[in-house]
């Protein structure tokens, strides 16, 4: 009987790891023994990060994307359709597009998170972002004509896609500034909801003082709870206003109202077991990359040694051997930091990340990486 595992969502996490699947297995899919299916709603692969640098127009949407068909290994089974919903009991998914349900063996979430502005009044209208293409077009355009006034980059939503991406902006925009001769008529403030400029202490103490020294004003404790367009002003839960000219959020995230209905996460994100990632309310399910409840970020190179760590273990599932792979919660972040310079943190479960000293070369090394992508998406790196 053939075992077929079923993998849902096409981003980085899921396409390393049909990928690496398919490497680990590829005799027992030619022999028919097992069958991997990729479900995605779009016939292409996003690379997220590369958003960040389209408000400052050093790259286009159409530059994060890739079609699928490219980078999907031919042994695996690619359907572009929308999955909604997952029956546990019945170890089935359906579709929204008319196409009846389909069995799985093993089946992996990696449907990554989605962006709410609309759940903080005012802030959809009042705001702009970076997390989609068209929204960082948009701020693109804002960007361009802004020339004066207040710029305030305000963390809503945590958790949210890639942890540092809230602090390179700011860090971005100030030397961006400085290269149009605007930086002398823009104040800068950036804020965020805890007593630090972000929740890992060791970022925190390192980007504290290279944003004094940039003069970009921090605000923490700083929990909006409201935006007011028309008088531009961002109202917090601690009854502090602030106000703005161009308003830059991170918005909320949420996760997905199928994992809700399955049962497998209350609040969206799949309820997993951080070293195996399997789902702790239900059998054969597992989840990794942004979807996932897990202690780290929600950053693409957690997503991409998870899924390679989860490749292992489903290769020895199907086998019919005990899965012995554990994923250690490895991620590595480039932060942009401005100035032509970027840093980088490399942590797990157990080891907190020490920033390294910014340096042109870890920028150029950044922006080699995201060159290279998508030898990663395919699994090659």
């Amino acid at each position: 009987m053939t075992e077929r595992v079923v993998i849902v969502g096409g981003g980085t996490a899921g396409s390393v790891l049909a990928n690496n699947l398919a490497e680990e297995v590829d005799t027992a899919i030619d022999t028919g023994d097992v069958e991997v299916v990729l479900v995605n709603d779009r016939k292409d692969h996003v690379y997220k990060p590369t958003w960040l640098y389209v408000p400052f127009g050093e790259k286009t949407p159409e530059d994060a994307k890739r079609p699928l068909d490219d980078l999907i290994d031919r042994r695996v089974d690619l359907l572009i359709d929308r999955v909604d919903g997952i029956d546990t009991e019945s170890k089935t998914v359906s579709f929204d597009g008319g196409r009846g349900p389909l069995a799985y063996d093993h089946l992996v979430l990696a449907m990554g998170a989605q962006v709410v502005p609309e759940e903080t009044p005012g802030l959809a209208e009042g705001g702009h972002h970076f997390y989609g293409p068209e929204a960082a077009e948009e701020l693109r355009e804002e960007l361009a004509e802004f020339t004066d006034g207040h710029l305030v980059v305000s963390v809503v939503g945590v958790p949210h896609m890639c942890p540092v991406a809230p602090l390179e902006f700011p860090l971005m925009a100030d030397t961006w500034l400085r290269e149009r001769g605007l930086r002398e008529d823009v104040d800068i403030t950036y804020t965020y909801p805890i007593n630090r400029p972000h929740g890992i202490q060791s970022v925190a103490d390192w980007v504290g003082p290279l944003m004094e020294e940039r003069d970009i004003g921090v605000e923490t404790f700083f929990n909006p709870e409201r935006v007011d367009p028309d008088e531009q002003s961002v109202h917090t839960v601690e009854g502090r206003e602030l106000s703005y000219d161009l308003l830059v959020s991170i918005p909320p995230h949420d996760g997905s109202d199928i994992v809700r209905e399955a049962g497998l996460g209350d609040d969206g994100w799949v309820d997993v077991d951080p070293a195996t990632l399997e789902a702790t309310n239900a059998e054969d399910v597992y989840a990794l990359g942004d979807i996932a409840e897990l202690p780290t970020s929600k950053a693409g190179s957690a997503a991409h040694y998870a899924a390679t760590s989860l490749a292992g273990r489903l290769a020895s599932a199907v086998r019919g051997q005990r899965p012995t792979t554990e994923y250690d919660g490895k991620t590595v972040c480039f932060i942009e930091s401005g100035e032509g310079e970027a840093t980088y943190i490399a942590f797990d479960y157990d080891a907190e990340p020490t920033p390294k000293p910014p340096s042109k070369l870890i920028h150029w090394s950044k922006l080699g990486y995201n060159r290279s992508y998508w030898l990663t998406a395919r699994g090659a790196l």
